[in-house]
């Protein structure tokens, strides 16, 4: 079993703000902790100026709202954070990774990694596996059921395109707080919330994938309102 390395980064550099060379900006921000609905809005950095894209555009998060997550920003000390399997998605900044789907190829920028997912296609969710929240692929079909639990998703139009969120990334991913965060197309029309991913309409997430450039090292902000409005100031957010 190897390892494909789709990440755009090694390890999360812990700060208090969006990283000086980070010149993209994904931005959700719901009414409170406990909302699954959010606007997600695109921005880019111009020298000292960020300037809105896109948006705002409908998503879905986790079906219980959202705790602090591990990513490249300080929760604050004290503070209630995502486990795995707690319908949350996680707050805070992110970087955002590689891309998996169903087609044999996507639009998406040169440099952004793609790939096709396959049933030897695994994403770890076992927080007692050494490679908690890691891909990996099988040199074979899934034989045991612990490889057959760990499959990325098959025959799923939800999963069908999907953008890592690296919360909690690899390689130094802590267990049990949390995998497989990702923005994919959401479910019944927007009808219904996440187990802690972010998700939007299929047109929108082809055009997020699209607009995406790593040479740019875009992020991803999710913060609640009354969160953003504290740290846009500090954290030099858009």
């Amino acid at each position: 079993m190897k390892t494909l390395l789709f990440f755009l980064f090694i390890l999360p550099l812990v700060g208090q703000s969006i990283p000086a060379k980070s010149r993209q900006a994904v931005v959700a921000s719901p009414n409170s902790w406990n909302s699954s609905h959010a606007d997600l809005y695109f921005y880019q950095r111009n020298g000292a100026r960020w300037e809105k894209v896109d948006g705002p555009i409908k998503v879905r998060l986790g079906r219980k709202g959202s705790a602090w997550g591990l990513g490249i920003h300080s929760s604050p000390k004290g503070a209630a954070l995502k486990k795995e399997g707690d319908v949350k998605s996680p707050a805070g900044i992110f970087h955002i990774g590689g891309a998996w789907g169903d087609a044999p190829a996507i639009r998406k920028h040169p440099t952004l990694p793609y790939r096709k997912v396959t049933p030897r296609d695994l994403w770890v969710e076992d927080s007692k596996s050494p490679h908690y929240n890691q891909h990996r692929i099988l040199p074979h079909a899934p034989k045991t059921a612990w490889e057959k639990k760990q499959q990325m998703k098959q025959n799923d139009h939800a999963h069908s395109l999907k953008l890592f969120i690296a919360h909690n990334p690899p390689p130094m991913a802590k267990p049990y707080a949390g995998s497989a965060v990702f923005f994919h197309i959401w479910r019944g029309g927007g009808g219904k919330p996440t187990a802690g991913c972010t998700t939007m309409s299929e047109t929108n997430l082809k055009k997020l994938v699209a607009w995406i450039d790593p040479t740019k090292q875009p992020v991803y902000v999710l913060l609640p309102l009354g969160e953003y409005k504290a740290k846009r100031e500090s954290w030099k957010l858009p």
